[in-house]
């Protein structure tokens, strides 16, 4: 393949851009804020699980305290129309009496321990709403943290893709100086090597970073200026330079 000396040298430079494109697109894929908005997300979906679980354990206790104050009256109530009874003197069978004071003396006796398991559900309840309150806390703390994370991520996104985009321009300015052909050729080497084409430097390939030897050197100088010449050891375009050592 043939092209102007100054056509070639032109890959160098869209070469330069194609590394740094490369490079914006590894920062782009690799910023600080991609691990820790991660972090903070699993953080998020650990703690809005811990919430709905002390949520659930709230609206569960909350309904056992509203079953137990009803139980607690309900006994109340029939407590109350029982002494009723026995101070109204309606009951005048000293059997009956006995028996209506016995049951007065179990209603005594159950509303005390229903009153107990209902101090140990408010108990309950107390502990559980104050574990809601902290989770939920937690929560809102996570919550401003990650919407910073995610403001600071887009903001270096942003500078990143404005910095790519002129280098994409700075791109289609030097391809622009290099035949379609040899565009072609290096564009399927980048695929292969990660690099196109590479500097002659000091008898070096800068793509390989490997030395030429001398009968290939002396092979590679023969060749007029206009032919492409290849890296005899890793196939890369070679961009004869000043210091190529030809």
């Amino acid at each position: 393949m043939k092209a102007d000396p100054t056509a070639q040298a032109a890959l160098l430079e869209l070469q330069a851009q194609d590394a740094l494109l490369a490079q914006l697109q590894h920062r782009k894929n690799t910023l600080p804020e991609l691990a820790e908005i991660t972090a903070l997300e699993a953080r998020f979906k650990e703690l809005d699980g811990q919430r709905i679980e002390h949520d659930t354990a709230v609206s569960d206790l909350t309904r056992a305290q509203k079953k137990a104050d009803a139980e607690v009256e309900m006994v109340k109530t029939r407590r109350t129309r029982d002494e009723e009874r026995l101070n109204s003197g309606a009951v005048s069978n000293p059997k009956d009496l006995a028996s209506l004071q016995h049951e007065l003396v179990a209603l005594e006796r159950r509303i005390g321990t229903l009153e107990d398991e209902e101090l140990e559900i408010m108990q309950s309840l107390e502990e559980a709403q104050a574990r809601l309150t902290n989770v939920q806390g937690d929560l809102s703390a996570v919550t401003a943290e990650l919407e910073q994370k995610v403001a600071a991520r887009d903001a270096a996104i942003a500078v990143l893709d404005e910095q790519a985009s002129a280098a994409q321009t700075d791109r289609a300015t030097s391809a622009a100086d290099v035949p379609d052909d040899l565009v072609t050729l290096y564009d399927k080497l980048r695929g292969q090597y990660g690099t196109g084409a590479a500097a002659l430097r000091a008898r070096r390939c800068e793509g390989c970073r490997l030395e030429i030897n001398g009968a290939d050197l002396r092979e590679l100088a023969a060749q007029p200026e206009d032919d492409v010449l290849r890296c005899p050891e890793c196939s890369r375009i070679l961009v004869r330079t000043a210091e190529s050592g030809l």
